[in-house]
Formats: structure tokens, C-alpha cells, sequence
């Protein structure tokens, strides 16, 4: 039998050395994105769920815990991502008809994990620009995205992008079932030239080859002036590769540590992303720390259609990524109740140290602070002075 104490598999304490470093980053990110002009919003944990699903396709369902609401009997779910939340405040709260900068740092829940060693709790920090269609708002995001990584202070940092509209531009009038796309795009994601073979069998010649010469595109720049000449010459492609062209130089400008990558076969959350979308990888992690896009179609089921862009990262992973910052230095004061030392107290406190008072069973040794200076008494009254055994 199990013990009452032990948590569900991929759910954990997060303990105070590290909840420091978390919530530390937490603040810097929405600094961060303060500082682009993004204002907060925090979304509810629960919502109806038609809301939570909205445009989000078949993954996010299977990701989202549902129940029922005791007091009206509709089925609601705990959030499984913020976006479809922050596309509905854009249209039916805030209802703004220019641009709105919106960011958010919550806690998803996950019914399964997205990974051997990922959290089914992750905080999800994010950023979503409303109510523009041109590239300069994805260009915004990515500056964005990348300036987060300088936050949590991640190195090697490997920007990958890609477009979902040159696969449908591939396929342009190619009739395909649900099923059959779901298979055409898991085999590009595999690099399977097989299983695409299989799939794509009785495709017409020119979509049939489109799809074969994706799966070698993928590397540095050079591969996109390759998939001009092997991909089918329409429009959407030639403006798809034009602005991954621009993101491309845009990051290497601004962010020249940055290392970038394309893959043009990577149309993942192709049901959910409708242009060009990035990931970002970074040493030591297994995955994508990063992962963002335009999303134009995320509000239509609200009834307002507006452009968007975002997006949004674990809070709780970029944690683990880098070392936990030294315990902070704090002062140890006497547990007496002298009302002096109170004010004395207050005073420091104010200043923005840590201030402990004594109690009865404390030990420095096992605080989470480095006492290095102590409040002492001398004829003058109380103040502070570096501890001998600091």
C-alpha cells in the first residue's frame, strides 16, 4: 500500500532553495516583458471547457483534467494551457480594437507528462500580442522570448525555425482526411521517408514531391534558397521562406550568441499554429525550453478572430536548468521582546534585509541564509555588526 505522504507520479514539492530561484525568475521574466509594454493577466485554474479548448486541436483535449461542476452540471476543465484563457480576456473582456500586449505566470496542470523527467504541474509564463497580422509582431515576440533567456541567465542557447504554411501550401488542394494528415505530418516530424511514401502514395506527382524534399530541409540558411528551387512555386511558400528569412536575421542581429537552425518538415501544433513558429533549445535540456508562433485562429470560437502571436515557457524547467543561487545573507537577531530592538528591527527590514529573530531550536546550519552579521546591544543601543563565526 502506498504511502498517504507520496505525491502522483510527475507531480513534486518544489522545496525552498529552489522555490527562491523560481520565484526570482518569475519576477524577472514579467519584468522582462513589462519592459516591451506587456500588462498581466492571471486567468482562473478553472474554466468550461469549451473555452479551455478552444482552436486548440486534439493534443491539448487529451492533456486537460475535466470534472464536473457540482453547481450547474457542466463538464469544466483545469487548464492545460493559458493561451486559449488569454485569447478569450482579449476578445470579451478587454474587447480593445488595437493592439493589446498581454503576458501571464501561472500553474497548468497536465494529465500526462510531455516527457521521462517533465512536470505534470508546470508554471507557465507566457506573452501574446493581439490585434496585429504583420511580421513585426513576431519579430517582437522572438526578441522577447530570446531576452528571457538572458534572465534565467541559460547558455547555448539554439533558436530553431519553422512555418506551418508550407506544408499546407504543399498540400494545397490535395483532398486529405483527418486521419491521413495526422499521419503525413508525425511521419515528416520522424524524418520516416517510408512512412511518407506510404501515405502520400496516391498524392498527386507535384504534392507527392514536396512532401519527399521536406524531408531533407532542415540546417542553417542555406536551405532556404534550396527549398525554393525543390518546393512548388506558390505564393504562401515564397512568403512563408521570405519571413523566416527576416526572423532569422532579426535574431542573429540582436542576439548574435544565438545559433540558428531551420526545419521545414517541423510542423508541429500544425491544428493549432497558422505561420511561422520557433523553438528554443538550451544546454542541458532534453527539449525545447521555449516554444511560440503566430496562432491566428486561437480566438474564432469567441466569436472575435484577432491576429496573434505568443509565446511561453516552464518556469519550473528553466529552474532546473541552472545552478541554485547561493543562500542570501541575512542578519540573526535576539528573540528578546525589547521594544528598541523591535524598532531596530522594523528599520532594518525596511531597508530590504532578512532579519531572523531566535527562537528557541533555531540552528544557522540548517537555515536557508548565511548569517553573517548579527543585531548586538552595546551601551549606545542596538546595532548591527559582522559575526565572528559567520
Amino acid at each position: 500500500m502506498s504511502s498517504a505522504w507520496l505525491l502522483p507520479e510527475h507531480i513534486a514539492d518544489v522545496l525552498p532553495a529552489r522555490a527562491r530561484q523560481v520565484e526570482t525568475l518569475r519576477r524577472g521574466l514579467l519584468d522582462a516583458a513589462e519592459s516591451f509594454g506587456f500588462e498581466l493577466v492571471i486567468p482562473p485554474m478553472l474554466e468550461h471547457i469549451e473555452s479551455l479548448l478552444s482552436g486548440t486541436g486534439h493534443a491539448l483535449d487529451l492533456q486537460t483534467f475535466k470534472l464536473v461542476d457540482q453547481l450547474s452540471g457542466r463538464t469544466l476543465g483545469l487548464r492545460a494551457d493559458s493561451t486559449p484563457q488569454v485569447a478569450r480576456i482579449d476578445a470579451h473582456l478587454l474587447n480593445r480594437s488595437g493592439v493589446a500586449r498581454l503576458c501571464y505566470c501561472g500553474p497548468v496542470l497536465h494529465t500526462r507528462a510531455t516527457g521521462s523527467g517533465a512536470s505534470r504541474e508546470p508554471l507557465q509564463f507566457g506573452a501574446e500580442i493581439y490585434g496585429h497580422a504583420g511580421l513585426e509582431a513576431d519579430l517582437e515576440i522572438l526578441d522577447l522570448a530570446l531576452e528571457c533567456l538572458g534572465v534565467v541567465g541559460l547558455k547555448g542557447a539554439v533558436l530553431d525555425l519553422a512555418d506551418t504554411r508550407i506544408v499546407r501550401a504543399v498540400l494545397a488542394g490535395v483532398p486529405v482526411d483527418a486521419a491521413r494528415l495526422d499521419a503525413v505530418h508525425a511521419a515528416l516530424a520522424a524524418k520516416d521517408a517510408a512512412e511518407l511514401r506510404s501515405v502520400a502514395k496516391d498524392f498527386p506527382e507535384e504534392a507527392r514531391l514536396g512532401l519527399e524534399a521536406l524531408l531533407s530541409l532542415y540546417g542553417d540558411a542555406s536551405i532556404l534558397d534550396t527549398a525554393r528551387r525543390v518546393l512548388p512555386a506558390r505564393l504562401a511558400i515564397g512568403t512563408a521562406l521570405d519571413e523566416l528569412a527576416q526572423l532569422a536575421r532579426h535574431a542573429a542581429e540582436a542576439h548574435p550568441d544565438v545559433r540558428i537552425g531551420f526545419d521545414l518538415a517541423d510542423s508541429s501544433g500544425y491544428a493549432y499554429y497558422s505561420g511561422a513558429r520557433f523553438a528554443v533549445y538550451a544546454q542541458g535540456a532534453s527539449d525545447a525550453v521555449a516554444r511560440g508562433g503566430r496562432y491566428d485562429e486561437v480566438g474564432a470560437i469567441f466569436g472575435r478572430t484577432r491576429p496573434a502571436v505568443g509565446f511561453g515557457l516552464d518556469v519550473k524547467e528553466m529552474a532546473q536548468l541552472v545552478p541554485v543561487a547561493a543562500a542570501k545573507a541575512a542578519i540573526r537577531a535576539p528573540g528578546s521582546g525589547d521594544a528598541a530592538l523591535r524598532g531596530a528591527v522594523r528599520q532594518l527590514r525596511a531597508r530590504g534585509e532578512v532579519v531572523v529573530r531566535e527562537l528557541a531550536g533555531d540552528r544557522d546550519d540548517e537555515a536557508g541564509f548565511v548569517f553573517d552579521r548579527a543585531v548586538v546591544r552595546d551601551a549606545a543601543g542596538w546595532k548591527v555588526q559582522g559575526r565572528t563565526n559567520a
